[in-house]
């Protein structure tokens, strides 16, 4: 006969992992707001009060961030325009190698909202929607085409001397700028797109995420080869089913061993659900232990802080463009398209130098 000690649902984790994604959106808002006083001071040519652009901001850039992250693979150095997007990114892919796709489920703003608005759709509806498999596959394709595309474009395409063409061009420097006023000045269409990736998230859980978000392809191929894995002791389940229908990513947890799966993003819901204890259990790839479900709060948590954290310490946090730099920028900025590389007979612009001393001298209607 099994032996099974059941519990009642503990749903501890859940509350503290719903006050960690609080906490990580209103820092997100916070930045929000302080580059918001900072691109007004650009606006007014830097006149009106002082304000310090907030380098988290550089945490919505993740293609420049990877771009970066691959031109210090190639060049052995720390690029000056987005090294804090660098950072966050290394960080993120930290956290995924260890816990899995956990920087969907615990810190990531759009993450949250998504599931927000899931949670709102099951209300309403009292149920969760789920798409037939002939639909769910496709379209889950469809962040892999869109990871894909980015992934050939950047690797394939580019070596370190166009890398830092791109890296160095006044497009990038401003890039946070122009997404800020890109959604400041959000346009008729852009809004409709907005309004409809809501309701679908409403109708359809996690819509954007699961279909959608090349920045969680990333993660979930990330996720993988991660080193921990949930377990399911296959003697003392009771075959309830409470992991699956708690499971936000619709995985058919009490029908597996471990899960291994590119949605599975750590929330630990399943395991929380799970009414028997020991049935359902955290463990390591490395030494086969049992990892208390609280570690992946501490760990997810504590990694990224440790990694951000690290490069403020150590003076790799802030970018070196100038505010008076910045002000230039913004008044030529309508006519920064996108780099396309130069060719052979073209004559490359000088790329923009960091506090260059020469730069005050600069003619600014030039």
């Amino acid at each position: 006969d099994r032996r099974v000690v059941v519990r009642n649902t503990e749903r501890s984790l859940q509350r503290f992992r719903f006050a960690v994604q609080v906490a990580f959106a209103a820092l997100c808002v916070w930045i929000g707001v302080e580059f918001h006083f900072f691109v007004d001071y650009i606006q007014s040519g830097g006149e009106t009060a002082v304000a310090a652009r907030p380098p988290g901001v550089e945490g919505f850039l993740p293609i420049s961030s990877l771009m970066s992250l691959y031109y210090l693979f190639l060049s052995g150095e720390i690029h000056p325009a987005h090294p804090a997007g660098m950072f966050i990114l290394v960080a993120v892919i930290a956290v995924s190698i260890t816990f899995g796709k956990s920087f969907c489920s615990w810190l990531c703003p759009v993450g949250f909202i998504s599931e927000n608005l899931g949670n709102l759709g099951q209300r309403l509806f009292r149920r969760r929607i789920k798409l037939p498999k002939l639909l769910d596959y496709p379209l889950r394709s469809l962040k892999y085409l869109l990871l894909g595309f980015f992934l050939f474009s950047i690797f394939a395409l580019m070596d370190a001397a166009s890398l830092k063409r791109f890296l160095d061009s006044p497009y990038n420097v401003v890039a946070d700028i122009k997404m800020y006023l890109f959604f400041v000045n959000i346009s008729v269409f852009a809004l409709v797109v907005i309004l409809a990736l809501i309701i679908l998230s409403v109708l359809i859980r996690g819509f954007w995420c699961r279909f959608l978000c090349p920045y969680g392809a990333l993660l979930g191929l990330l996720s993988i080869v991660s080193l921990t894995k949930i377990r399911r002791n296959k003697i003392t389940c009771i075959d309830c089913g409470k992991c699956s229908r708690a499971c936000p990513s619709f995985i058919n947890v009490d029908r597996v061993s471990a899960v291994v799966s590119d949605e599975c993003t750590s929330c630990m819901s399943c395991v929380d659900a799970c009414p028997v204890d020991d049935t359902l259990v955290l463990k390591s790839l490395v030494q086969a232990r049992r990892i208390p479900k609280a570690m992946v709060a501490v760990g997810v948590v504590g990694l990224f802080l440790i990694i951000t954290g690290a490069a403020m310490l150590f003076g790799k946090w802030q970018n070196n463009v100038t505010d008076r730099e910045y002000v230039d920028h913004y008044g030529k900025m309508g006519s920064y398209g996108h780099p396309r590389g130069f060719s052979e007979v073209e004559e490359p612009r000088e790329p923009v130098k960091p506090k260059s001393p020469e730069y005050e001298a600069h003619d600014r209607d030039k």
